[in-house]
């Protein structure tokens, strides 16, 4: 059986005429209904305590709306039939079952196995919907818009298929779509790619469209801009991160497939694709991004929103763009960032460039931030040297960063190694002078260490000597000098000890010195010839 849906107004008007006298049937002619409807009305208001002298003011929205309650057509909860009784003995398992994800036709086979109960599928339908909430939608809350120039919320949305002119190549376009909360006005930065580049790209020509910086930006989990999606704590991409920080704006990624934390953006990636994109011929990236923004400024922005019925721009314009923080004036200059070793040099390769670093770091992981004018290299979260950047195969090393005794051949100093001969002697000075004195000193280098190694080793007075004698010869051979220090320290005659106090050794007066016994001298013959044994 079919009813007729009660309405308030309906029972308003008839009590309204019935007030001022009429009878039933005028009553009912007035009003649009029949007699007996208008005698049920009456009826149901005198016993909820209307008056028909009391005035309309009795006529109130609760006294109305009990009315309405009660005139509402339908069984009562007490007319259940005998399937709804049997779902209700077993309220607790079905409770349960639903809980448990099962699908109703399952409970009802549970139902008739186990429970004994036969109960039609419509019936236990309506018993789950109504009295456990089955199947039934969370209800969508609306949130308030922020305050103007507060927050932007964006969205990366597939627009379709692109061919370029040049090339003839069809490739797919995605959007990165920025919709401002409080006045709807949006941007679109069209690209081929979702690496952090190209987000930062959008970004810069965003804040350049909008002529300022949203304090708080909302975006979904892209992987350029959040690396863990997290509901309370998302880990944000490093570069990301040193960007946001550079620009001065906040970043509140929205939780994972949850659209309704950032509403406002969502169906602007379809209005977009529909009426900007679909159907047109842009031929090539660069005239589509014009175009785009030109959409952005007279279709869409100009056009009566939905949900305001305001123009977007206009209230950007008026209300939002005088609060944002002030747009950047310097290109950004996007940085990269690793984790490399120090290698046994003091040295780390990043951007195919070495870069030196202290010695106490040889074989520790460092973190690199490197841009085009600096790289900065941090240890465990301390920095511990900046270099300026140097192009793929150079080289920036610090001498300072070496050991003291290795900082002069690391870096090729020959004129500290000058002054270390100069100060050993004068002929010592000026042979280093002879030996460094080519188009490539660096590579005499080895024979001046020799030559300090040979001060070092046997003083500074006999190499001196042997410099002075190479130097009048014009011999300018390290290894010459070593024989010649050594062979000098050998023929040099050394007297013999005195014996020791006390001691019972007499001294020969016509005894040969020491040295000639040594090997492979012979002995000196006397003047005139041999002498004669007689």
């Amino acid at each position: 059986m079919a009813y007729r849906e009660v309405g308030v107004s309906e029972i308003k008007e008839v009590l309204r005429v019935w007030m001022r006298g009429f009878g039933y049937r005028p009553t009912g002619r007035m009003a649009g209904t029949n007699r007996k409807t208008v005698r049920r009305y009456v009826d149901l208001a005198q016993e909820l305590g209307v008056e028909r002298d009391g005035g309309e003011e009795q006529l109130t929205d609760e006294l109305l709306g009990e009315m309405a309650s009660r005139l509402r057509p339908g069984p009562s909860c007490g007319s259940r039939g005998e399937s709804w009784r049997r779902c209700e003995e077993h309220r607790e398992d079905i409770e349960q079952w639903v809980a448990d994800g099962l699908r109703l036709t399952k409970v009802q086979d549970l139902l008739r196995r186990k429970k004994n109960g036969q109960v039609p599928y419509r019936t236990l339908h309506r018993f789950a919907r109504e009295e456990l909430g089955f199947g039934k939608k969370e209800t969508t809350i609306r949130v308030d818009d922020c305050e103007p120039g507060e927050e932007l919320q964006l969205d990366f949305g597939r627009m379709g298929w692109l061919t370029e002119v040049e090339t003839g190549r069809r490739r797919v376009v995605w959007a990165l779509i920025f919709t401002a909360v409080f006045s709807r006005h949006q941007y679109i930065w069209l690209t081929y790619r979702q690496r952090l580049e190209d987000v930062i790209a959008g970004f810069e020509r965003a804040w350049e469209f909008f002529g300022g910086i949203f304090a708080v930006v909302i975006p979904d989990n892209l992987k350029a801009i959040v690396t863990t999606a997290d509901p309370v704590n998302p880990q944000l991409n490093e570069g990301f991160l040193d960007y946001m920080q550079a620009r001065g704006f906040l970043c509140d990624p929205t939780r994972v497939r949850s659209p309704k934390d950032k509403p406002r953006v969502e169906r602007a990636v379809p209005y977009a694709r529909e009426s900007f994109f679909e159907g047109e011929d842009f031929r090539g990236l660069d005239r589509a991004q014009e175009r785009a923004e030109l959409w952005c400024s007279t279709t869409a922005g100009l056009r009566d929103h939905g949900t305001t019925h305001r123009a977007p721009l206009l209230v950007f314009e008026q209300e939002e763009q005088p609060l944002l923080a002030p747009a950047p004036t310097e290109q950004y200059d996007i940085p990269v960032f690793d984790d490399v070793k120090v290698h046994d040099d003091q040295h780390i390769i990043i951007g195919k460039a070495l870069y030196s670093v202290p010695t106490s770091y040889v074989g520790e992981k460092v973190h690199v931030r490197m841009d085009s004018r600096l790289v900065r290299i941090h240890h465990r979260g301390r920095l511990i040297k900046v270099h300026e950047r140097e192009p793929p195969g150079g080289r920036s090393s610090d001498p300072e960063d070496f050991p003291e005794h290795k900082v002069i051949y690391a870096t090729r100093d020959t004129e500290t190694l000058r002054r270390k001969a100069a100060a050993a002697g004068p002929a010592v000075g000026e042979y280093a002078r002879r030996l460094l004195d080519t188009p490539e000193p660096w590579r005499r280098m080895r024979a001046l260490y020799r030559l300090l190694g040979l001060v070092h080793r046997y003083g500074a007075a006999p190499v001196e000597r042997s410099c002075e004698l190479a130097l009048e010869l014009d011999v300018v051979d390290v290894t010459r000098i070593d024989r010649m220090v050594r062979n000098g320290l050998e023929n040099t005659e050394q007297p013999d000890p005195a014996p020791p106090p006390g001691s019972n050794v007499i001294q020969l007066r016509f005894a040969r010195p020491s040295s000639h016994f040594a090997v492979g001298q012979r002995p000196t013959q006397p003047e005139g010839g041999h002498h004669d044994n007689g």
